[in-house]
């Protein structure tokens, strides 16, 4: 494959100024308050994209996303949405006449037309990205940047931004998909890259990338928990009693998460079932199930009385979070189901619909 996107050795520093004084007047006079800190934003980033190629670059936020790679960058906040377009147009090559004739795809796409002549200063984060993300979708581009447009809007917004970029992945296209949602880049990408505090920490294949962000990341972001209790817990294995984990559709199973914990903790266990295409089937609620962890080994029994799932595999992730929803501990893909269906129906679930002639 074609590299069309090569980023090499890429650093950038923020200066952060502390008490400093804000009229001239201060500064003449107190030329030395103050203090300034140096931000390293990003430190010695290198990666490729190919043709053809869906990259996710995912991290908290903070963590250098947005400042590698920012959708709608080249927009002027004095300007309206309209002159915005214009000039993102001329700025990539585009005549006024080629601009006039996507500009109503582009405003009908972002669904702002009743701002569309507003200063872009004004716009809300939401309306500001759905803009950038219409304009970046109808130029025809050979690689696309989509930097959080998915977390703005309805679902049903989502949802067409989702099928664009499905479009130009069977196009061929490159896209790079920047977001601090696990989610999307296990639905839409073939690697992922890690950030965290502006440094590479992955870059690799989707599976292997989020357990470097959600085991690695995430834990090291709460060693002491809200109590200031220092939290060690590992998940160390998911087990069934038969030693297998096929089923057939309709049957139920039941296995056991192996946890070692070391001292006593009290949070929620959460599990989440995904399709091998990385369409979420089922996630526990916000708050888990509660579980009592004991120093040492722990098992926590998992029965499913009945899986209406059609042919396919299915991975599992598991995790403990706290009471808060914060995550303590987490396993991408700790177990896979393989689910048989003796119908030759596709799709995901079987519903068991009764049928009633009027």
């Amino acid at each position: 494959m074609t590299t069309v996107i090569d980023v090499e050795g890429v650093s950038k520093k923020f200066k952060i100024h502390h008490e400093r004084n804000q009229s001239l007047k201060e500064r003449l006079l107190h030329p030395r308050s103050g203090s300034t800190e140096v931000f390293d934003a990003l430190t010695d980033i290198n990666f490729r994209v190919s043709t053809n190629e869906t990259v996710g670059i995912l991290g908290h936020n903070g963590s250098g996303k947005s400042t590698l790679l920012e959708l709608g960058a080249g927009f002027q906040t004095e300007l309206s949405g309209r002159d915005n377009v214009y000039l993102y147009g001329a700025m990539l090559g585009f005549s006024k006449k080629m601009v006039d004739a996507i500009f109503d795809d582009i405003v009908a796409f972002s669904e702002i037309e009743h701002f569309i002549d507003t200063q872009v200063k004004f716009y809300s984060s939401g309306m500001y990205v759905r803009l950038a993300f219409a304009v970046a979708v109808n130029v025809n581009p050979d690689i696309l940047v989509v930097d959080e447009v998915l977390a703005v809007g309805d679902e049903r917004f989502q949802a067409k931004c989702i099928d664009r970029i499905r479009t130009f992945q069977e196009e061929g296209r490159s896209i790079l998909l920047v977001t601090h949602q696990a989610d999307q880049v296990r639905a839409l990408c073939d690697r992922a890259i890690v950030l965290d505090g502006g440094r590479m920490v992955a870059n690799g294949p989707v599976q292997e990338s989020l357990r470097i962000f959600r085991e690695h990341l995430l834990k090291d972001a709460v060693e002491l928990d809200r109590t200031g209790t220092q939290v060690d817990i590992s998940i160390d294995s998911v087990t069934t009693p038969s030693g297998s984990f096929d089923v057939r559709s309709g049957a139920g199973m039941s296995f056991d998460v192996n946890i070692t914990a070391h001292s006593a903790y009290s949070g929620n266990f959460m599990m989440e079932v995904f399709t091998r295409s990385g369409l979420l089937v089922s996630r526990s609620d916000a708050q888990g199930s509660p579980v009592n962890l004991k120093p040492g080994p722990n098992s926590v029994g998992v029965d499913l009385p009945q899986i209406p799932l059609l042919d396919g595999v299915y991975d599992v992730n598991v995790g403990i979070v706290d009471h808060h929803g914060t995550v303590i501990a987490w396993r991408e893909r700790a177990a896979s189901i393989q689910v048989t269906y003796d119908g030759r129906e596709g799709g995901i679930v079987e519903l068991g619909a009764s049928i009633r002639q009027q």
